[in-house]
């Protein structure tokens, strides 16, 4: 997908996507066999080393296995996703950690994240009819409560209003939550692969 202002992130070459992809998967294995792993960010070309916020998703037979990110970016785009994929591997809740059987049918995503912009609306429904499914992730905020969907979760749930009910959900907010104070901002990723 294009990305659609200045905010958002810039494309990378093939090489340099497998050069992630690459790292997620090493980084994960030397936790796996007990080895300590640094990033070598010095060895990256400088567009891997630019501060970018990741989410890393792994797979295992097709199954979702973890999914760890950071919404803003303050570390270079190799030292993030290295970080969020073993977080991923061993630190989701949700998830037992991964096994060394299960590291070889283990499939990697990265989604390399925008700048996050405010949305500006009166309403929910003035919300509603800005969002972009398929093209928007979306941060949401009321209060002490946060949450966010990439913007690959449109394809579970692709009618704007399901997926602003589910966010708000995870959020830990009602889904006919609404309030002035509610701070929403979209961002695009880049997904590799």
């Amino acid at each position: 997908m294009a990305p659609t202002s200045s905010n958002n992130v810039t494309g990378y070459t093939p090489a340099q996507k497998q050069q992630l992809l690459d790292l997620a998967r090493s980084a994960i294995q030397k936790r796996l066999q007990g080895e300590p792993f640094t990033v070598p960010t010095g060895d990256y070309p400088a567009s891997l080393r630019v501060p970018r916020a990741t989410f890393v998703t792994l797979h295992v037979d097709a199954q979702l296995h973890g999914c760890i990110g950071t919404l803003d970016a303050r570390r270079p785009l190799v030292e993030d996703v290295a970080h969020n994929a073993r977080a991923a591997a061993f630190e989701d809740p949700r998830f037992p950690a991964l096994t060394a059987p299960e590291f070889e049918r283990l499939q990697i995503h990265i989604s390399v994240l925008g700048v996050p912009e405010p949305m500006q609306f009166e309403s929910e429904e003035g919300l509603l009819r800005q969002l972009r499914p398929h093209v928007d992730g979306l941060i949401l905020e009321a209060g002490p409560h946060r949450g966010t969907f990439l913007p690959a979760v449109w394809d579970e749930l692709p009618a704007p209003q399901d997926f602003l009910c589910h966010l708000k959900r995870k959020a830990g907010l009602p889904a006919d939550y609404w309030s002035r104070d509610l701070r929403v901002r979209r961002y695009t990723v880049e997904s590799i692969p």
